[in-house]
């Protein structure tokens, strides 16, 4: 793995993943304003992202 620029990028169910910050996020996820080498991405998507069950599962149960 190379530590080239990474975006943490979110989709509408509140799941987060990293991606390739010279690149588009693909069909229906956005850019969380978040970018860094990919361990630093992945070590602030395990600081937010605390709730692993998809938005529409977590609504559910309210």
């Amino acid at each position: 793995m190379t530590d080239s620029p990474m975006l943490v990028v979110v989709n509408d169910e509140d799941q987060y993943s990293v991606w390739w910050s010279d690149r588009e996020p693909p069909a229906g996820w956005r850019p969380t304003g978040f970018a860094g080498t990919r361990q630093e991405c992945l070590d602030h998507i395990e600081t937010v992202w605390t709730d692993m069950r998809p938005l529409s599962a977590r609504d559910r149960g309210r």
